[in-house]
C-alpha cells in the first residue's frame, strides 16, 4: 500500500470497514449536507433534505397513486425506460455491459459513490438477521460484496451467491479463493432471478443489491424470491432510489446524467454502459412503489431506510410464518 492519504472510507485487506469509519462517514456527510443543502434549498424555496433516522413503513397511497395503472399490469419492461418491452432487450443488454466491466466494477463503485456504497452495504449486513444456522441466497451477487460482507460479519451456515453474468461471478470466485468469506462455505451459480432454480422454502434469507432494477420481469423476480424463502424468512434489498428533497434530487439527477457516464468511461472504458446505468436508476420505482411491489408479492412488514438523502435505500420485507 502506498503512503498516499486515502479516503475516509478505506478498504482493509479483507475489504471491510470499521464501525468508526462508518460513523465518521455518516458524520461527514451529515455535516456537509447541513451546510450545503439548506443554502441551496433556501435559494430555491424548498425544504432541506430530511432523511429518516429509522426504518419507516409505507404511507397510505394517495388518490393519484390509486388511480394510476398498477405496474403489475406490465409483464416485462425495458429497464432503461420503464416502458413495456420484450425481456430479452434488457437481459441481453445487462449481460453485455457487466461481462465487459466486471473486472473494474468494484473500482467504479468506490470512486463514483465516493465510498458511500460501503456505508450502504454495512446497513444491509446490519439488517440481515443471520445466525450460524442460516441458509442465505444472494441474488445478483455480482463480485460478491454482499456475500462476503455477511459471511465475515454473521458467519452463516452457507451462502449461495448467484448472478446473471458469469464474468461477475468469476471475480467473486477469485475473492473466495483468497479467503474473502472467512471460512463460510459459498457456492456460485449463474442464475436468472426471474426463474430461480431452487426449491420452495429453501432459504432463511434472500439478499439482493442493485439487482431488481436490472430485471425486466420484476414482479416475477420478487415472487420467485418469496417462493424460495422459508416461512418467516427475510428479504433484504439495497438499490438506488429517489431523494425526497427536490433540490437534492435535482443535484443527484445532474450527477447521474453527466458524472456517472464520465466515471464509467474513465474507469472501465465503457461510457455507454453507464449511460444505461443512469437511465435505469431514473426509471426505477421510488421507495414507496418498491415497497408496494414487495407487498403485492405477499411480503409483510415492509420497511425501508434511506441513505445519503434517499440516493439509496435498504428495504426489508418478511414472508409470513
Amino acid at each position: 500500500m502506498s503512503n498516499r492519504k486515502r479516503s475516509y472510507v478505506e478498504y482493509h485487506e479483507d475489504g471491510s470497514i470499521t464501525e468508526a469509519q462508518i460513523s465518521t462517514a455518516d458524520a461527514l456527510f451529515e455535516n456537509a449536507r447541513a451546510v450545503v443543502v439548506p443554502v441551496r434549498a433556501a435559494a430555491a424555496g424548498d425544504a432541506a433534505v430530511d432523511e429518516p433516522a429509522a426504518d419507516v413503513a409505507p404511507a397510505p397511497a394517495t388518490a393519484e397513486q390509486v388511480a394510476a395503472p398498477a405496474q403489475a399490469d406490465v409483464l416485462s419492461i425495458d429497464t432503461a425506460t420503464g416502458k413495456a418491452a420484450a425481456p430479452e432487450l434488457s437481459s441481453e443488454r445487462v449481460k453485455d455491459i457487466f461481462s465487459t466491466i466486471s473486472k473494474k466494477y468494484e473500482r467504479f463503485n468506490a470512486v463514483s459513490s465516493f465510498g458511500a456504497y460501503k456505508i450502504w452495504l454495512a446497513d444491509v449486513v446490519a439488517k440481515t438477521p443471520a445466525t450460524a444456522e442460516s441458509e442465505i441466497l444472494d441474488i445478483a451477487g455480482g463480485t460478491g460484496d454482499v456475500t462476503f460482507a455477511i459471511a465475515r460479519a454473521k458467519h452463516p451456515r452457507h451462502i449461495q451467491c448467484t448472478d446473471l453474468v458469469n464474468e461477475m461471478l468469476d471475480v467473486a470466485r477469485a475473492h473466495y479463493a483468497k479467503g474473502a468469506s472467512d471460512g463460510v462455505p459459498v457456492d456460485f451459480e449463474v442464475v436468472d432471478a426471474q426463474e430461480i432454480p431452487y426449491a420452495d422454502a429453501t432459504y432463511d434469507i434472500v439478499t439482493v443489491a442493485y439487482g431488481i432494477r436490472n430485471m425486466p420481469k420484476r414482479e416475477q423476480a420478487i415472487s420467485e424470491m418469496y417462493r424460495v424463502l422459508k416461512p418467516g424468512g427475510t428479504l433484504v434489498c439495497l438499490d438506488f432510489s429517489t431523494p425526497g428533497n427536490p433540490v437534492w434530487n435535482g443535484m443527484y439527477n445532474f450527477y447521474l446524467k453527466h458524472m456517472i457516464p464520465f466515471w464509467g468511461g474513465a474507469i472501465t472504458g465503457d461510457k455507454s454502459g453507464f449511460v444505461y446505468l443512469s437511465k435505469s436508476i431514473k426509471a426505477f420505482p421510488d421507495q414507496r412503489k418498491l415497497a408496494r411491489m414487495f407487498e403485492d408479492a405477499g411480503f409483510v412488514d415492509v420497511t425501508w431506510k434511506n441513505h445519503t438523502g434517499g440516493i439509496a435505500a435498504v428495504h426489508v420485507a418478511h414472508k409470513p410464518r
